[in-house]
C-alpha cells in the first residue's frame, strides 16, 4: 500500500531492512528493531543521523510520519555498550580500522597493508620545470608541476605499461575526496536476492514488489582492482609446482600462501607475494581437475599464520606438451577466445566470496576480495607463462547468489539463470557494439566472461627472495602419492641424510616439511612446534637450536633411525646431529601403511605387502 515503508537500519552488524507504515508509532517501530537485531530491553539507541543526533525515542503519540521518516531512509543504531576501543564504528570519515563485522561474534581488523596505505599521502610528485620557475618562486606549484592524485586516469594511462585499473585505495581516495571527505560514502555489496521482510504480499513465487525486488544489473568493466601485482618470491616455487604436470601430464591445483605488501609501481597499490604453494587432495587428468575434501585445510592455515603467511590465492595449470624434446607447450583452451573459462570464473568468484576483503567503508564490514587466481599456461612463444586474474565484484555477487552458470558448448560464455518458482533472478545486461559500431544492450544469456575478468600482472623478482630454504633434494610435496613421492619418516630420513647444509635452521625451513611434522599420523607435533615456527619466521638460528634439543626432535630422530636409509647417506645424517645410526638390524617402516615392523621381516606384519 502507499502507507507501507521499508526503513534501512545500519548497525555495527550491518544493514537490515525493516517493514513499517507511516502511521506506525515510534515505540512499535523500535520493538521491531529490537526483535530484528536480537536486543533485549533498552540496549541500543537509534538516530536519524550518523553523528548521533536526532535520537528516536519511544515517545507516545509520535508516528514515523510525524518524525518525517520516509520510505528507504537510513537510520543509525548504536548499542549501549559496544565491545572494543571505540563506539564510533560507523563514522566512515574517521580513520578507524576496527569494527564489528556482520554476523561476527568479535571485532575484526583491517589487514596490515590496508592500515599502512590508509596513512600514506598517495600523491605523485613530479619534477618542476626550471624554465617555468623564477629565482624566487621555487616553492610555488604551477599547473604543470602540481602533484597527481593516485586515481588520475591520465597519469595511469601514461605509465609503461598503461594501468587499466586504479588500485583499490586510490579508488577509496577518489570516493572520499571533496568537501564532505566521504562522509556519505558506503560501499554496499551487490545483492541479487529478494529483500526479506516485505509483508505487503505473499512470498515469491506468488508475489513480488518493487520494494523487495533486486535491481537489474548492467555489467561494466571494473575501474579498480584489489590486488595490483602477484609476485612469486623465486622461480623454484613455481618450478616445483609444475614438476607434477611435467611428470604426469595431468593438470594440478595449488593454494598460494604469502603476504600482502605495498606495490610501489602503482599509486597505493597492493602486491601479493607468494612464498609457498600447498597442494590439496585432488584428482587431475589431462583435461580436468577435481578438488577433494581436505581434512588438513584448517591446520595448514594455522601453521601458515604462525609463519606470518596467509592464503592469498590459488593456481592451476592449463598446459599441453607440444614437443617434449624442445620442452615447448601450448594452451588447452583457444587462446584467442578467452583468458578464463566461465567455470573457472565461477570457481574464482566462489573463492573470493570465501575470502572477502575487510573494509571499514562497507556497512557489512567487507567489500570485494584480495584472493587471486593464477593460471600456468602456454604463451605465444610456446613457453610456460603465469597469468594473474581476479573476477569483478559483480561476478562475485552473481556467484554468491547462485545466478551464474557455465555454457556447455562454449567454455568462454557464461549464462545467467532464468527465474523459477524456487528462485527469482534479476535481469542482467551487458553493452557491446554491433556490426555498425552502435552501442547495443544485450541480455546476459549468454554472457562473454571478459566482462567479469580483471587481469593482474604476475612477475618474478630480479633478486630472488627465500622465505624458505632451497635444497637440491627437497622434502616431498604433500598429496603426490600418485608419483611415488610420499611424506613419511623414510623420506624425512632421506632428506636429512642428503641435505648439504650444516645449519639446522636451513635444513628445517621447508614449508612442506613443517606441515608434515604437524600433520603426520605417527607423531604429530602440535603446540610443541610453536618455538620452531617462531625460529623459521624470524630466521633465528639460536631459537632453532634450542628447539633441536627438545624431546620432540629426539623422538623424530629416533623414528628416522628405525627406517632404512641408503648407507651412503648415514654418515652425513650423523653429521647433522642424528643421535642414532641406522643398522641392518633396525626396525623398518612399511612404505604402504607406515606400520613399524621388527627387523628381519620381508613382509609388513600389518598389511602383508612386501618390504621393497
Amino acid at each position: 500500500t502507499s502507507d507501507s515503508l521499508i526503513i534501512r537500519v545500519q548497525s555495527p552488524e550491518g544493514v537490515k531492512r525493516i517493514s513499517a507504515t507511516k502511521r506506525e508509532m515510534a515505540a512499535t517501530f523500535l520493538k521491531k528493531v529490537a526483535k530484528e537485531f536480537g536486543f533485549r530491553n533498552n540496549g541500543f539507541s537509534v538516530y536519524l543521523n550518523r553523528n548521533k543526533t536526532g535520537e528516536i525515542t519511544a515517545t507516545p503519540n509520535k508516528s514515523l510520519n510525524v518524525l518525517k521518516i520516509k520510505h528507504g531512509d537510513m537510520l543509525f543504531l548504536f548499542p549501549s555498550c559496544l565491545p572494543g576501543p571505540s563506539s564510533e564504528v560507523m563514522d566512515t570519515a574517521a580513520p578507524q580500522t576496527t569494527y564489528q563485522a556482520q554476523g561476527a561474534s568479535q571485532q575484526v581488523e583491517d589487514d596490515e597493508i590496508d592500515q599502512y596505505l590508509c596513512k600514506q599521502e598517495g600523491k605523485i610528485y613530479r619534477n618542476k620545470d626550471p624554465q617555468l620557475l623564477s629565482r624566487d618562486s621555487s616553492l610555488i606549484n604551477c599547473s604543470c608541476c602540481v602533484p597527481f592524485k593516485p586515481f588520475d586516469e591520465d597519469y595511469l594511462n601514461h605509465l609503461e605499461p598503461p594501468v587499466k585499473h586504479m588500485s583499490f585505495h586510490a579508488y577509496i581516495r577518489k570516493l572520499t575526496g571533496g568537501a564532505n571527505k566521504g562522509k556519505f560514502v558506503a560501499l554496499e555489496n551487490i545483492s541479487c536476492k529478494i529483500k526479506s521482510g516485505c509483508e505487503g504480499h505473499p512470498p515469491w513465487p506468488d508475489g513480488i514488489c518493487t520494494k523487495c525486488q533486486p535491481s537489474a544489473l548492467t555489467l561494466n568493466r571494473q575501474k579498480y582492482r584489489h590486488i595490483d601485482n602477484i609476485m612469486f618470491e623465486n622461480h623454484t616455487i613455481a618450478d616445483r609446482f609444475l614438476n607434477f604436470w611435467r611428470k604426469t601430464g595431468n593438470q594440478r591445483i595449488g593454494f598460494l600462501y604469502g603476504r600482502y605488501t605495498e606495490h610501489k609501481d602503482i599509486p597505493l597499490g597492493i602486491r601479493a607475494e607468494v612464498a609457498a604453494i600447498y597442494e590439496p587432495p585432488q584428482i587431475g587428468t589431462q583435461h580436468s581437475l577435481e578438488l577433494l575434501d581436505d581434512p588438513k585445510a584448517a591446520i595448514v592455515d594455522e601453521i601458515a599464520a604462525k609463519l606470518g603467511l596467509k592464503k592469498v590465492g590459488w593456481i592451476f595449470t592449463d598446459l599441453l606438451s607440444e614437443d617434449t624434446r624442445k620442452g615447448t607447450v601450448r594452451y588447452i583452451r583457444n587462446k584467442d577466445a578467452h583468458y578464463l573459462s566461465a567455470e573457472e570464473c565461477i570457481t574464482a568468484g566462489w573463492f573470493q566470496n570465501k575470502y572477502p576483503n575487510v573494509c571499514r567503508l562497507s556497512p557489512e564490514g567487507h567489500f570485494g576480495s584480495k584472493f587471486t587466481t593464477v593460471v600456468a599456461t602456454g604463451g605465444p612463444d610456446n613457453q610456460v607463462h603465469f597469468e594473474g586474474y581476479q573476477v569483478s565484484n559483480q561476478c562475485m555477487a552473481l556467484v554468491r547468489d547462485e545466478c551464474l552458470l557455465p555454457c556447455r558448448d562454449a567454455s568462454e560464455l557464461g549464462y545467467v539463470k532464468e527465474s523459477s518458482s524456487e528462485q527469482y533472478v534479476p535481469d542482467v545486461f551487458y553493452k557491446d557494439k554491433d556490426k555498425f559500431g552502435n552501442e547495443v544492450t544485450y541480455l546476459a544469456r549468454p554472457l562473454p566472461v571478459e566482462y567479469l575478468i580483471i587481469d593482474i600482472t604476475t612477475t618474478f623478482p630480479k633478486d630472488p627472495v627465500y622465505t624458505f630454504a632451497i635444497s637440491p633434494s627437497p622434502f616431498p610435496i604433500e598429496n603426490r602419492d600418485v608419483l611415488g613421492e610420499t611424506q613419511d619418516f623414510h623420506s624425512l630420513a632421506n632428506y636429512l641424510s642428503q641435505s648439504p647444509s650444516s645449519v639446522f635452521l636451513d635444513i628445517i625451513s621447508d614449508f612442506h616439511l613443517l606441515l608434515f611434522l604437524v600433520t603426520n599420523e605417527v607423531m604429530p607435533l602440535k603446540d610443541s612446534i610453536s618455538l620452531l615456527l617462531d625460529a623459521v619466521r624470524s630466521r633465528n638460528e639460536e631459537l632453532a637450536q634450542t628447539w633441536k634439543k627438545s624431546e620432540q626432535w629426539a623422538t623424530i630422530e629416533q623414528l628416522c633411525s628405525t627406517v632404512n636409509v641408503p648407507p651412503s647417506g648415514l654418515q652425513e645424517y650423523g653429521a647433522l646431529g642424528g643421535s642414532t645410526r641406522v643398522t641392518s638390524t633396525s626396525m623398518w617402516s612399511c612404505q604402504h601403511c607406515t606400520f613399524m615392523n621388527q627387523p628381519g621381516m620381508d613382509h609388513c606384519e600389518m598389511c602383508s605387502l612386501p618390504r621393497a
